[in-house]
C-alpha cells in the first residue's frame, strides 16, 4: 500500500500512529484459521501480522527500509495494549504478544488517537512571561521578519493584523543613539537567522508549533558555529561535560580497528565486543537523549523531509537543527556518528552480534541515546531507527558548519557596524515594533505608493537616454495608467509642452539631391 507523507506540523507522532494503524487495518489479509478442533473466521496469526507489518513499514517512507522484524513485533504490541487488535477471545490491554501462531482479530472498531487541539504549554502562557523567564531570548516576531509581532493585550484584530513593524530586534540603550554590538547582540544576530532560515525550510506558519520558544539559546548557535577544530568537531572550553577519557579511547579503539593507539591489541576473544558494550554503556546510561528532550518535537518533524527528492533540504534543515543544542551534545553526537559510521563501513571488524551486521546493530543499539521523547510514545523506536540511519549516511553534511549561514551572519554584522561608523549620532538602526491604527497603516500604504509612483514619472522625464519618440510613448502609456498624477506633475499643455520646447514638433524636409542623369552622346 502507498504511504502517505506526514508533512512537518504539531504531533506529527500522533498522526503517523492514526496512518499506520489504518493502513494496517485496511491492508492486513484475514483468513480462517484452525485452534484446538476449533475454527475462527476473519483472523490472523500473529506470524502472518508481523510478516505483513514489517513489509508495510519497510517500505513506508516515513520509517525507511532499516526497520527490524523485532521492532514490528514491539509495535503490534503496542496495538494489543491500545486496542488496535485483541486477541481471539476478545482480550486486549497487555503486551505479550509473541511472533507465533497465536490467533488475532479487529475489533469492531479501531481506537484513534485525537490529535490534541490545545496549544503547547509554552503557547498558553503568556509572551511576557516567557520573556521574564529567559532575557536571552528573542522575540517570537524574530523567527519571520514579514510576521508583525501581536500584542496580547490588543482586542482589534484588524488592528493587530496590521502592525506596522520597521526592525525585529532593537539594540538600543538609551535615547542617545546606536551603541556597538555586543556578545549578546551578537549571539541574538546568529539565533534571528538561523531560525528565519529553518521556518523557510520547514514551510511553517511559525516555529512555535514545533518548538519551545524559550528553549532557545542563541549563545548555543554562536558557540557551535566558530568553537570547532579543523575537523569541524566542537571544541569544548569546559571539559566538565566532555566524554571521559576512557570513553574516548575506546571509540577510537573501534573507530580505527584493528588499528588501535590508546589501547594495545587483544588478547583475548571478543575483546572487540567488550569494548563496544563498554561505550554502548555510556550512551544508555545518559541521562536524555543527545537531541534533548525540548527538540523531540522539532527533529520528529524533520523525518517528515527524508524523501529521496528532499534529500538535500532535510541535510540543510537536520544542519540547522543541530546548531541549536548544548555544545556538549553535539560534540557527543559528531563523536558518536564518526564512529558508528567508521565501524559499518570497516570490512576488517569482526561480527559483534550473532543475528545482526554491524550496521543493523549501530542503528538500534545508539538510536534511543540520539532521539528519544520524555514521555512514552509509541512510535519512538522506530522514529529514532530512521533518524539515525539517516544521519549514518549523511552525518558528514548535517554535523558540519553551514558556510551560508555564516557569511549571512557575518554579512549583517558587518552592515550594522558600517552603519554605526557612519552615523555614531544618527537614529538607532533598529527600533520596537509599534502598533498603528487600520486607518494609519491604510494612509501610509497609500502614501508611499503614491512617492514611488511619482518617483518613476520623474525618472521617466528625466531619462536622457530615451528619445523624443520613446519618451512620448512612455508618458501616454502612464498618463493612461495614472492620470491624476500625470496631470498633478503636467497640469496644462504648455507645461508637457514645454518638456519637449526645444524639440521641433514637425520634421523640416530634407533636401534630396539627385544624380543627374547623363545621356549618351550618341544614340
Amino acid at each position: 500500500m502507498e504511504s502517505r507523507i506526514i508533512t512537518p506540523g504539531p504531533y506529527r507522532a500522533t498522526k503517523l500512529w492514526n496512518e499506520v494503524t489504518k493502513y494496517f487495518r485496511a491492508g492486513m489479509p484475514l483468513k480462517r484459521h484452525r485452534l484446538h478442533f476449533k475454527t475462527y473466521g476473519n483472523c490472523f496469526t500473529a506470524s502472518e501480522a508481523v510478516d505483513w507489518l514489517h513489509h508495510l513499514l519497510k517500505n513506508n517512507s516515513n520509517f525507511g527500509a532499516e526497520v527490524t522484524r523485532q521492532q514490528s513485533v514491539q509495535l503490534l504490541r503496542k496495538f494489543l495494549k491500545n486496542h488496535v487488535i485483541e486477541d481471539i477471545k476478545g482480550r486486549w490491554g497487555a503486551e505479550d504478544l509473541d511472533d507465533n501462531n497465536n490467533l488475532y482479530r479487529f475489533p469492531s472498531s479501531s481506537p484513534v488517537k485525537a490529535v490534541p487541539s490545545r496549544q503547547p504549554l509554552w503557547k498558553r502562557s503568556s509572551l511576557e512571561n516567557v520573556f521574564k523567564e529567559r532575557d536571552n531570548i528573542f522575540k517570537l516576531a524574530s523567527f519571520s521578519r514579514k510576521v508583525p509581532r501581536k500584542r496580547a493585550s490588543s482586542d482589534n484584530k484588524d488592528e493587530q493584523e496590521n502592525e506596522a513593524c520597521e526592525m525585529d530586534e532593537d539594540l538600543e540603550s538609551g535615547t542617545d543613539g546606536p551603541k556597538e554590538l555586543t556578545t549578546k547582540d551578537i549571539e541574538e544576530i546568529w539565533g534571528r537567522i538561523t531560525l528565519t532560515h529553518l521556518q523557510k525550510i520547514l514551510a511553517l506558519p511559525s516555529l512555535d508549533e514545533v518548538l519551545n520558544p524559550a528553549q532557545i539559546n542563541p549563545g548555543h548557535i554562536m558557540y557551535n558555529m566558530t568553537h570547532t577544530s579543523k575537523h569541524g568537531v566542537v571544541v569544548l572550553e569546559d571539559k566538565t561535560d566532555d566524554l571521559p577519557h576512557w570513553v574516548l579511547s575506546a571509540m577510537k579503539c573501534l573507530a580505527n580497528w584493528p588499528r588501535n593507539n590508546d589501547l594495545s591489541q587483544p588478547t583475548y576473544p571478543g575483546f572487540e565486543r567488550d569494548v563496544f558494550r563498554t561505550v554502548a554503556d555510556y550512551f544508555l546510561s545518559l541521562a536524555e537523549p543527545l537531541l534533548t528532550y525540548e527538540y523531540y518535537e522539532l527533529f520528529v518533524n524533520i523525518l517528515g523531509l527524508l524523501q529521496p527528492h528532499l534529500e538535500r533540504v532535510a541535510i540543510e534543515a537536520l544542519q540547522l537543527c543541530c546548531l541549536l543544542l548544548p555544545p556538549h551534545n553535539r560534540r557527543k553526537l559528531q563523536l558518536l556518528m564518526r564512529m558508528i559510521s567508521r565501524m559499518s563501513q570497516n570490512v576488517d571488524m569482526p561480527r559483534l552480534h550473532d543475528a545482526m551486521g554491524t550496521r543493523s546493530l549501530m542503528i538500534q543499539t545508539f538510536s534511543r541515546c540520539v532521539l528519544c521523547c520524555s514521555e512514552e510514545v509509541d512510535l519512538d523506536e522506530l522514529l529514532a531507527t530512521r533518524l539515525v540511519s539517516f544521519l549514518l549516511d549523511h552525518h558528514q553534511d548535517v554535523l558540519q558548519v553551514p558556510c551560508y549561514l555564516q557569511t549571512a551572519v557575518q554579512d549583517h554584522i558587518q552592515y550594522l557596524q558600517r552603519a554605526h561608523a557612519k552615523a555614531p549620532d544618527a537614529a538607532p538602526s533598529y527600533y520596537f515594533c509599534k502598533q498603528i491604527s487600520r486607518q494609519e497603516f491604510e494612509a501610509q500604504r497609500f502614501a508611499t505608493s503614491q512617492a514611488a509612483i511619482e518617483e518613476l514619472l520623474e525618472s521617466i522625464v528625466r531619462d536622457r537616454r530615451l528619445s523624443a519618440k520613446d519618451k512620448k510613448k512612455k508618458l501616454k502609456q502612464f498618463q493612461k495608467e495614472y492620470p491624476e498624477i500625470y496631470h498633478s506633475r503636467f497640469p496644462t499643455t504648455e507645461s508637457e509642452a514645454k518638456l519637449f520646447g526645444d524639440k521641433p514638433t514637425i520634421k523640416q524636409p530634407m533636401l534630396v539631391l539627385k544624380k543627374p542623369k547623363f545621356r549618351g552622346l550618341r544614340h
